[in-house]
């Protein structure tokens, strides 16, 4: 939990998590935060003007299979959509590999007759009876949540919406879900998957969410919590009943929040963000000041067809767990070692070699100072370990095993950020990395060598990267209707016509949610492709009016970074028309930061194997709350912050910004800057 105070320095608190009960780590945090404080939790929440949550309950819901037995409502011939998929591989190698577990089994999808024409106009009207033998099925089997995705319904929701209403009357559950109002798009599995993850989650998610914000208001919150979403936009957590799985990606998605602050802040709008917690890893590129966003996500497996950043995770984090394959190979991830019982050193019982005590065995971690010093490790349980599980079945030396760890390690962060830069047509070298995570500053530099990066932002709240993004976080809402046209000779009024009717939409929302029309902000766009080709473009307009000559300039951009060319004679048509609505939320404030000696002076030299090319060295270890705006060293160097711990390589150059955050220049291949 991050807390801002005006004319007070940020009070950052970590506590640990609840998973029977989410929501007693929540109360835990205020409660912390308010003794930090010397006050009352009931006198901190009824001070507070902003309250930001980021969830991952939606997400452990899914990734546990704990959500919901769902039936879903689907047309006549439509039922095996959903197992059917696409057909799509992830590696198109791979033959073997199983789909996952399709979560509705098919004697829960049941059929419904009735069918829309291509225009959204009914030819057949729906079939009552079918509806009421299917909810009777389903309440004799125990369902708890329904989903409904009809033929055709992206273009009209008349038909989902006279069966949800049937269903109602006839079954005695809460949750109902329809594909036509959670993602009006073509693709009927992609929809039906998009409903599915959505009534899978649902009961699970809101009763959560509803029960916190009970507790928060009862606890003297005045104000509605604020929920980050998949786009990286903050909802109220009262609106969020019917659509919550527009929150699957609620924790890593606001560090768009973080980046757009670091980007304000030191005046780079080329970002990539590199945030490494105890499991995973989470990468997501800002270019020009935007970051990047997709409507087809996938999420263990499953395709959500929603608005979201476009954030690519593997399972890389301080908890990894690295062993040796039965070919004699060793290898690091995904699985992960967990809070508990953790990393070896930690002396929670855990026996397998993990990303931390590998940094341990090297020198760069000290139990002295490890999580600000609250929390101790142990050397020896780390070395015992690593020789145990690694270097004795490789037969090599414990030093090397753990060279070898962070070697393999630092690979596959590097492939983490070339998927979401260079296969997007990005090039790295272009971008700025941003350290964020616990462990993000350990393996930064190392990582954006490799990628060509010339410079490393390491935030000083680098454990808190998405917390602080939350605080920085406006309102967003996105909502996009079917439209097929050519861009030549588009039909200005009617695209004018259906943007007005998507802002009038948007603007209803941001009303119940109790903004005013100065804190409100419209941005059209659209979808393109050319003719004949399955996926299409986003392209957003670069003011409130609609600029066919800009739209397309804009596209031909776009298909050239993501595509390498383009069709000078191609018929570039519309497949969508789109509308993001945004409500502005008092931002982030400058940090009040307290200046302290510029001169830095180490606590202490410790041995530290630093690259292969340097090896051990004799490394300064410096305390970050020593090291104030201007203070400027070269590399090697060790950093202990309160919430991270930076590795900073030979002959790279070190300052602290302005803001108290750090930037590390590397050296180039001949050791200049």
């Amino acid at each position: 939990m991050v807390v801002v105070r005006p004319d007070a320095p940020l009070l950052v608190v970590k506590v640990p998590s609840v998973p029977s009960d989410p929501g007693q780590g929540v109360i835990a945090a205020l409660d912390e935060a308010a003794d930090q404080l010397g006050l009352p939790a009931r006198d901190l929440l009824s001070a507070t003007s902003l309250f930001v949550h980021g969830t991952t309950v939606g997400t452990n819901t899914l990734l546990e299979r704990k959500g919901a037995k769902v039936g879903l409502l689907t047309s006549a011939g439509f039922r095996d959509s959903l197992e059917i998929r696409r057909g799509f591989r992830t590696d198109p190698w791979d033959h073997r590999a199983a789909f996952s577990e399709v979560l509705v089994p098919r004697y829960l999808r049941l059929p419904v007759s009735g069918r829309l024409d291509r225009s959204g106009n009914e030819t057949t009207p729906i079939a009552v009876e079918d509806v009421k033998r299917a909810t009777e099925q389903f309440t004799a089997e125990g369902v708890e949540s329904i989903a409904i995705c009809l033929y055709n319904s992206y273009l009209s929701d008349i038909h989902e919406d006279e069966v949800a209403q049937i269903a109602a009357e006839n079954w005695d559950g809460d949750w109902i879900s329809g594909s036509s109002r959670l993602a009006p798009t073509i693709g009927e599995y992609e929809r039906s998957s998009t409903v599915v993850l959505n009534a899978y989650i649902a009961p699970r998610t809101v009763r959560y969410l509803k029960q916190l914000d009970e507790k928060l208001t009862e606890l003297g919150l005045p104000i509605p919590v604020l929920l980050i979403q998949n786009n990286g936009g903050a909802i109220s957590i009262r609106q969020i009943d019917d659509q919550p799985a527009t929150l699957l990606l609620s924790g890593p998605a606001a560090g768009v929040g973080a980046l757009n602050y670091y980007s304000a802040a030191t005046d780079i709008d080329n970002l990539i963000s590199m945030e490494i917690g105890g499991t995973s890893c989470d990468v997501i590129l800002m270019s020009n000041g935007h970051a990047a966003t997709t409507e087809h996500l996938i999420i263990d497996g499953y395709h959500l067809a929603m608005p979201s950043i476009d954030v690519h995770t593997v399972g890389a984090g301080g908890g990894t767990i690295a062993g040796v394959d039965d070919a004699g190979m060793m290898y690091v991830g995904p699985q992960g070692a967990g809070a508990r019982p953790g990393p070896a050193c930690y002396g929670l019982g855990g026996e397998d070699p993990t990303i931390t005590d590998a940094h341990l065995v090297l020198g760069r971690l000290s139990s002295d100072t490890y999580a600000g010093g609250s929390m101790a490790i142990d050397p020896d349980l780390a070395v015992a370990s690593i020789a145990r599980k690694l270097a004795k079945p490789l037969k090599m030396s414990i030093e090397n095993a753990a060279i070898g760890v962070m070697r393999l390690m630092d690979q596959k962060l590097l492939h983490a950020v070339q998927q979401i830069s260079v296969e997007r047509g990005h090039d790295p070298s272009r971008f700025t990395l941003v350290a964020g995570g616990g462990a993000g500053a350990l393996h930064a530099t190392a990582v954006a060598r490799l990628l060509g990066c010339r410079q490393v932002h390491v935030p000083r709240l680098a454990g808190a990267f998405c917390a602080v993004g939350m605080l920085n976080s406006d309102v967003r809402h996105e909502y996009f209707r079917v439209y097929f046209a050519p861009l030549d000779g588009a039909d200005l009024k009617e695209i004018g016509q259906q943007l007005e009717k998507l802002r009038k939409q948007a603007e209803k929302m941001l009303n119940v949610e109790g903004f005013s029309k100065a804190d409100m902000r419209f941005h059209p766009g659209c979808n393109l492709r050319y003719r004949g080709q399955q996926w299409d473009v986003q392209v957003m307009a670069e003011s409130t009016t609609f600029d066919p000559a800009q739209i397309k300039a804009n596209f031909e951009i776009e298909h050239k970074r993501l595509f390498g060319h383009i069709q000078p004679d191609g018929v570039i048509e519309f497949t969508k028309l789109r509308m993001v609505a945004t409500g502005l939320v008092k931002t982030y404030p400058d940090p009040k930061f307290d200046d302290r000696k510029t001169e830095a002076t180490p606590d202490e030299i410790r041995s530290i194997w630093i690259d292969a090319k340097n090896g051990w060295v004799d490394t300064p270890v410096y305390d970050g709350a020593q090291l104030g705006a201007g203070a400027q060293f070269e590399g090697p160097a060790l950093i202990n912050e309160k919430t991270t711990t930076i590795l900073i390589g030979a002959g790279d150059r070190f300052s602290v910004e302005r803001t108290g955050d750090y930037m590390i220049r590397l050296a180039t291949n001949d050791g200049k800057q």
